[in-house]
């Protein structure tokens, strides 16, 4: 995977992200069920945004980029802003 395509899966997931949010709003989904869409979503899309950070340092610093990996959500989710 290359960090244009984990771009793209980003891409695709925001626009779920703002879809599943706009149908909650609008009463058009099941909150209860969404809202744990919504939480799956949002932690694959800090996957996603750990794994590019990752290999965009991995790139910096000369090591090969193709050798990042999907840290588990516990770990992605653990880490503060």
């Amino acid at each position: 995977m290359t960090d244009s395509d984990i771009l793209a899966t980003i891409g695709d997931m925001v626009a779920a992200e703002k879809d599943l949010r706009t149908r909650i709003a609008s009463g058009q989904a099941d909150a209860t069920t969404a809202q744990q869409e919504l939480a799956a979503l949002e932690v694959r899309l800090d996957q996603c945004w750990d794994l590019l950070r990752q290999r965009r340092a991995r790139t910096q610093y000369g090591e090969n980029p193709d050798d990042a990996h999907v840290r588990p959500a516990a770990q992605v989710e653990g880490y503060e802003s």
